[in-house]
């Protein structure tokens, strides 16, 4: 399940808004994947929604017969900035469940967790502008491939903090209903660990999504398609 997480967070939403729109310049949609997670297919459906005044919620779902993983970011834009509110992940395993909910609160410039996992990883974690978790940070992603700037970022997520840079990897060409669509390749390398994401303007999701570990695929979503 860690696996999956340490994919989902940062690599989920690397094009929630198309690269070709203003930045910030975001819209409610629904994109259905085809996954591969733990050698068996599965489904997959990302999805922002708009809430009350300034804030939105993205969403991921990934379920097949061995397990129904769900997450999600409540946030607002602020002086520019993506803020996360709030989050909720949850994994039901055939064998085990795992629930973790974080709160990041502007006013005090802290972030807190709750939930399964580790008293040390619970927080506070003082937050300062810019911060975003793994979530936001690829919507920033998205915005700054188009200016050309460089994807580099600090990440506060489940009790730490980590800078995360992305590189691009090339251009390519991927097969979607029935045409070839030009995509341009994103990745992140840590340690024995790859994501790598395929990213096309006229889409306002990524097109595919992979993780590898050794070398070896984990976990890979191709979308199906998008409302």
């Amino acid at each position: 399940m860690n696996t999956l997480r340490r994919f989902i967070r940062p690599l989920a939403a690397l094009l929630l808004t198309a690269a070709s729109l203003p930045a910030l310049a975001i819209a409610p949609f629904k994109a259905d994947y085809r996954a591969s997670y733990m050698g068996l297919q599965a489904d997959g459906v990302m999805q922002l929604e708009r809430q009350q005044g300034n804030r939105w919620r993205y969403s991921l779902q990934v379920r097949n017969q061995m397990a129904d993983l769900r997450q999600s970011t409540v946030f607002d834009i602020h002086n520019g900035h993506l803020r996360p509110l709030s989050s909720e992940d949850s994994a039901n395993l055939l064998i085990k469940r795992r629930s973790i909910q974080a709160d990041y609160d502007w006013a005090d410039r802290q972030a807190v967790w709750r939930g399964d996992l580790r008293a040390d990883r619970r927080g506070p974690v003082a937050l300062r502008e810019g911060d975003m978790d793994a979530l936001l940070i690829n919507l920033a992603i998205a915005r700054d491939l188009a200016a050309g700037k460089p994807l580099s970022y600090r990440m506060v997520d489940e009790g730490r903090i980590k800078q995360m840079r992305y590189t691009i990897a090339g251009k390519e060409t991927l097969q979607l209903d029935g045409r070839q669509v030009e995509v341009t390749r994103v990745s992140r390398v840590d340690g024995n660990k790859e994501q790598i994401a395929w990213i096309s303007p006229e889409y306002p999701v990524p097109l595919r999504l992979l993780q590898r570990k050794d070398g070896r695929d984990e976990l890979d979503l191709t979308v199906k398609s998008v409302h």
